[in-house]
Formats: structure tokens, sequence, C-alpha cells
């Protein structure tokens, strides 16, 4: 099986981090020399496995990414800590945009657990929309510190409750929802505690549930789209065959093998695939989701940025008629490019989006001038209501019309996570602003 990538997230002092020091200590990931270096007043911080800068260790809290690795018999997993402030959704974003899954906790002691119509904490409810945009396949809730609750079975049954109501108004689909202690690792791992049906919930653990989520499919059957990051250049001039560059990236769709023919963009040349490398240059057909280098048949002007795509095949439809009277076939492009685009976006700067302004954007490994044209409107957090807006504040989703210096070749993010998506970067700051979503 798969190694699983997933993501811990939710709102400030959950138990994110400690959740996932718990999982790597529970599951014999933690040397014994690592566990000495993380005690506090005698105990183990579980939150410390996690928190490697100097800057959470001092202020208690996380800010960055921190990806660990661990396994169990029955398959891998690398984990990601999100942060939960505010100020830092945009690691959250970049976290989740490549995720399998995402474990959403919610922290019991935060909530009025004792009526039945529980108000979720407004971070919780934006993490978990932010992880549906992203399209991350596998969303569960873990209602963490029900320890430390009076009547953790009530507490449990209310959450529970308003979590299925939010989720299917917001048409997130969810996997499960278990109750867990983190700190005490009850229902982490192990169960853990004497009282079967903790909080009468008779379900599997955490972890038994993450040990059988899915990984995220890779469309091998699509049309090739292949970003290149690298351009190697072998300097053997017996070569000549065929092409003496090798490009290098990862493939975004398709799998492409020698024989393919594919065009250059934005150039619009067409070559055939004459050699096909993986990620230690071992010759064979490589398919979406992994590295690989091209070589091709002759030697084109292909750089940084450029994609190959799948050469546009001949349609059957009719085509206008020439000054001639004939209707010639037309190539239809698998991947259109449009520099006009409809997006939804996560607003992640300081600094409000506002319509006529102007930014980076990377595409692949491609960067053009944005405009924004228009601001169509704010999704609201709290009513999952679209409302109308002339600008976006930091960390609002919103509806937005974006204008491109250039064409770029992209499908709605719903189709692709690579070709789908752009990050616009501020001109002057250089700070990463927005992540954009096609529709």
């Amino acid at each position: 099986m798969d190694a699983l990538k997933f993501i811990t997230c939710g709102s400030v002092d959950d138990g994110k981090s400690t959740l996932i020091g718990r999982l790597l200590v529970d599951s014999k990931a933690v040397l014994q020399d690592h566990l000495a270096g993380v005690q506090r007043g005698g105990e183990t911080d579980l939150a410390l496995l996690t928190d490697g800068l100097s800057a959470e260790r001092e202020q208690g809290i996380t800010i960055d990414v921190a990806y660990r690795y661990f396994s169990t018999e029955a398959r891998k997993f690398i984990i990601g800590d999100a942060p939960g402030h505010e100020q830092y959704t945009r690691n959250m974003v970049t976290a989740a945009s490549s995720a399998d899954a995402a474990v959403v906790l919610v922290d019991a002691t935060k909530l009025d657990w004792a009526q039945p119509a529980v108000p979720l904490l407004p971070q919780t409810r934006r993490h978990a929309l932010l992880c549906q945009l992203l399209r991350v396949p596998s969303i569960v809730f873990a209602v963490n510190k029900l320890d430390a609750v009076a009547d953790p079975a009530l507490a449990f049954g209310h959450i529970r409750q308003a979590l299925e109501r939010f989720a299917a108004e917001a048409g997130i689909p969810v996997r499960a929802t278990v109750p867990i202690s983190a700190l005490k690792g009850w229902n982490v791992v192990d169960f853990g505690h004497e009282q079967p049906g903790w909080c009468g919930y008779d379900g599997p653990s955490l972890l038994e549930i993450l040990e059988q989520l899915p990984t995220t499919p890779q469309d091998t059957t699509a049309p090739v789209a292949f970003p290149v990051q690298w351009v190697e250049k072998l300097h053997d001039s017996h070569v000549t065959h065929q092409g003496r560059r090798i490009f290098w990236g990862r493939l975004a769709a398709g799998t492409v093998q020698p024989g393919t023919e594919v065009q250059v963009f934005p150039s619009g040349q067409r070559a055939v695939v004459a050699q096909v490398l993986d990620h230690v240059r071992r010759s064979g057909a490589v398919g979406a989701g992994h590295s690989a280098g091209i070589v091709l048949d002759r030697e084109v002007d292909v750089s940084r940025g450029d994609w190959l795509l799948a050469a546009p095949i001949h349609s059957d439809a009719p085509a206008p008629e020439d000054d001639f009277g004939d209707s010639p076939a037309t190539p239809a492009s698998a991947y259109p490019a449009s520099r006009e685009l409809q997006a939804t976006i996560a607003w992640l700067d300081e600094d409000p989006l506002l319509p006529g302004r102007v930014y980076w954007a990377l595409h692949g490994h491609r960067w053009v001038k944005a405009k924004v044209r228009r601001v169509a409107h704010r999704l609201n957090i709290h009513t999952l209501a679209a409302e109308p807006a002339d600008r976006l504040e930091a960390n609002a989703i919103g509806h937005v019309e974006l204008l491109l210096q250039e064409a770029i070749p992209t499908v709605p993010y719903a189709q692709s996570r690579q070709l789908g998506a752009l990050i616009l970067v501020d001109t002057a700051s250089h700070k990463t602003s927005g992540a954009v979503l096609v529709n």
C-alpha cells in the first residue's frame, strides 16, 4: 500500500502537534535520545517533537509546516503539522494542496458542548472548507481533549452532530468523526482506556482509520502534461539520432513513453519522445505524479517554465470554410490556453485583494503577470453564503476574475490539482498572496 500523506489542521491549541507526537511515540517512531530532549518539568512534551523552529519552541505555537515520517505494519505515513494561527494560513494551504487526507482537530474544551447546537470555531470551519476547496480526498474530524470535560459522551454527541450539520451544509464528504485524547493517547493508536465504548463510540481508532484511507489517485490515462523544471545538457557530440538535452520535471497528467508525440507550450513546436528516464535514470514509461526526464527525437527550443503537452489531435467537428470552400480539420488541444480565468481564491496576504492590482502568477514553473479584473463574491464561512464583495481581506475565500498577460494551459482544479492551480505573488514584497483554484 502506498504511503499516506496527511495533515493535521484546526484552530489554535487544539492539540495538533501533541497528536502527531502521540502517533510518533505510540508507533515506536521516536528514539529514546529524542524523547529525552523534549522533556519539560520531568514529563514528555509531545508537541516539541514537531515544533522544530526555535521560535516555535519559545512561543509554544506552530509557525511552519513540519513533516514527520513513521510506519506501521499496515502502511507508511508522511505527516504534516499545519499551523492553526490565522496569519499562517498560507502554510496550511501549502500543506493541504498535496495531502491525501486531513485530520481536522476540534478542541472540546473550547466549545459550549452542553447545548445541542454547538457553535464551531471559525478556524475549524475555515480549515475544513480549505481542505474541501483544495480537493483533499479524505477528511476526518477528531474531537480532542474529551478526557478534560465533565460528560465526554454528551460532549462528543453534540459536537459530532454540529460537525455533521456543517459538513452537510458545505458539501464536505467526511470519512469519520472520532473522539480522542491526544495527551493520554485514547483512541489515537490504541484505545488505551478502561471504559469500553468511551464517549459512546465503538469504531476504530484514529490510526486504524488512517491505515484504511486511500491515497490520491493519479490520472495516468489523461493526455500528457509535463511542466519543465530543469534542462540538463548532455555533452556527447556523437549523439545524432535524438536530442542532446534532458527535460526534467514531475508529470502532471497522463503517461509518457517513447513514441509519445508532444507539443511544446508556448512555442507550438512538435516532437516525439525518444527516451524517458525515471528519478534514478532508468528507461521506461513514467506515469502522472512521478518525476521524469524526457529526451525528444530532435533539438527544439525548450526552457524552464515551458510545458510538454500531448500533441493536439484532429477534431471531427466541422471547421469554418476557408476562401476556397474547404473545411480542413482543426487540431483540438486537450489543454487549451487562456488568458481569462474564473477562479476561487484563498487570500493569504495581510494587504487586501483589490480589483486592478497586478501580481505575479506561478503556474507549474511558469511566471506570468496577472491582473485582478473583478472580485465576484466572498464566501461567508459562518453561513456558507456567497456575499457580494469588492475586495478580499486576509484569510478570506472568494471568487475572482483574472486577466493574464500571457495565455497558459489550464483545466478546472476539480479535474487536475496541478494544471488547475496557481499562486499569486506580490510584485513588490514577493510574499505569497493567494492560492488560486481554476473553476
